[in-house]
């Protein structure tokens, strides 16, 4: 591998580990002390260029984008989240490797928490309260690696010290989590190979917004004529499975959207094995995710994770957080997260040529191709005979333009977390903890409105592609010739029409 990607790489060790498959990593951890940080910048660009174009390009925009994470951001000095990736086990239960093999490198891994803690505890020193209050429970969720026999205590004391930590910033850290426009700006596109007017994407989100509104209306009407939307969407969201049955109607829709994707022409056929079960407790703070099988592992199944509400809730807000998942909502969460968007995408880049596409990965592409598999499933007409299913994408969508615009609002300080928790309510049919999760989120993950720019650009490009190509045209075309590119930034994809 040439040492420029390594060193990237070593820059982003849990993602490399879990989502590339490069298990040489298995049992490490990422040095994420200041002086850690200042190693990983200076050993970028240190190697020879790619010989194919794009693959230089890609390469050059992932080396950019830790210099601007790291470097320019600072982000393991306020965002414990890096932290915590650092410190979590759940990608040893995947299948990729034997038991003892996997288990193995999971002891490793523990022995090297209170490395790791110290390396966090000297790093954190700008945590926001609201960051640190968003992510607390994360934190604490790392509790369920430890063994129950009390048999790590030093990894234990160490979590019990970067908890506390956490805890202190959440009590007297700054209430302001704001990063300020000029930064959210080079977050946005620097490290997507582009160039971003914050203003201009504004405008973008709300048009979005109204256009979305008028699809859901317009679908709402098929279904219940006369009915006002908020009433219709109301009652759709009350009807759904238990807590225990999530994971059963997840699984009897993977099949159903999986058979609709490669009928319609939309990918070629696909194999590989995705399972459902309970997210990680590290993992709660998202409702749905997709581990996937990686690019540079032996083939093994993959994992649809749901995330069930918290028993300890009250009766109210687990019933608002499994509203979440529908039986109308959860037939896009499944396109997203499985087939044609996540599971789908982990299948194609096993079939990438290089190495640049097989691991360097851009979340603006991998969240926007899943989002736009979503509207592509509704544009082919899966489902058509049930308006339920363009409801579910609308409310979807809204929940995804919410995320852009809280993002662009209290990072740029014209809106608090409050303030975005009552558009999520309004403009999103979200409700208790689940409203106040998505606003939470934008203090720590302040490029969450990924989703919807990524998926737009798409879009555009598929406009830029039909004209372009013409009678020769097809969605499989195009969509095989992004997937080839891998998980690259949004400023180059492009290159396919090259």
């Amino acid at each position: 591998m040439n040492p420029r990607i390594r060193a990237v790489h070593d820059m982003g060790v849990p993602e490399a580990r879990e989502y590339a498959g490069l298990h040489d990593y298995d049992g490490t951890i990422q040095d994420l002390s200041p002086t850690g940080v200042a190693a990983g910048l200076a050993r970028l660009g240190k190697g020879p260029a790619e010989a194919d174009s794009h693959d230089e390009a890609h390469l050059v925009a992932a080396e950019a984008r830790n210099r601007i994470l790291y470097g320019t951001a600072e982000v393991h000095r306020w965002n414990p989240g890096y932290h915590l990736s650092n410190l979590d086990l759940a990608s040893y239960d995947r299948e990729y490797a034997p038991a003892a093999q996997r288990d193995e490198a999971r002891r490793a891994h523990l022995a090297l928490w209170p490395d790791a803690v110290d390396a966090a505890v000297s790093a954190l020193d700008q945590m926001t309260a609201p960051v640190a209050r968003s992510l607390l429970p994360a934190a604490t969720g790392l509790g369920a690696f430890l063994p129950g026999d009390e048999s790590a205590p030093e990894p234990a004391r160490a979590l019990q010290r970067l908890v506390a930590h956490i805890q202190r910033a959440a009590e007297e850290g700054s209430p302001d989590p704001a990063l300020g426009s000029t930064l959210l700006s080079q977050l946005l596109g620097q490290t997507e190979a582009t160039s971003v007017d914050l203003a201009r994407l504004e405008v973008t989100a709300e048009r979005e917004a109204e256009r979305l509104m008028g699809v859901l209306t317009e679908a709402c009407g098929r279904l219940e004529p006369g009915a006002k939307v908020a009433e219709v969407v109301k009652r759709l969201s009350a009807d759904h499975p238990d807590a225990d049955g999530v994971a059963g109607e997840a699984e009897r829709l993977i099949a159903e959207a999986g058979d609709f994707a490669v009928g319609a022409g939309l990918l070629p056929a696909l194999e590989g094995e995705c399972r459902v079960g309970p997210a990680p407790e590290s993992r709660r703070t998202a409702m749905a995710m997709m581990s996937w099988s990686a690019p540079y592992e032996e083939d093994a199944p993959s994992w649809y994770y749901v995330t069930p509400p918290d028993p300890s809730w009250s009766a109210e807000d687990q019933e608002a957080w499994l509203e979440v998942f529908s039986y109308t909502t959860l037939p896009a969460i499944t396109v997203h997260e499985v087939t044609p968007g996540h599971f789908a995408h982990g299948r194609m880049l096993r079939r990438a040529r290089s190495d640049v596409r097989r691991g360097l990965f851009f979340d603006a592409f991998i969240e926007g191709w899943a989002h736009y598999a979503e509207e592509l499933m509704m544009e082919e007409g899966f489902r058509a005979e049930d308006p339920r299913y363009t409801i579910g994408v609308c409310i979807e969508a809204l929940v995804r333009v919410t995320r852009l615009k809280a993002s662009l609002g209290i990072h740029s300080g014209t809106m608090t977390v409050d303030d975005a928790t009552r558009a999520f309510e309004e403009s999103a049919f979200l409700s208790g903890p689940a409203a106040r999760s998505e606003a939470d989120r934008a203090t720590y993950d302040p490029t969450y409105g990924r989703y919807t720019w990524g998926k737009l650009e798409i879009l555009r490009l598929r406009d830029e592609a039909v004209a372009a190509w013409g009678e020769r045209y097809s969605h499989l075309r195009f969509h095989q010739a992004l997937m080839a590119l891998g998980a690259p930034p949004l400023g180059l994809i492009g290159d396919i029409l090259s």
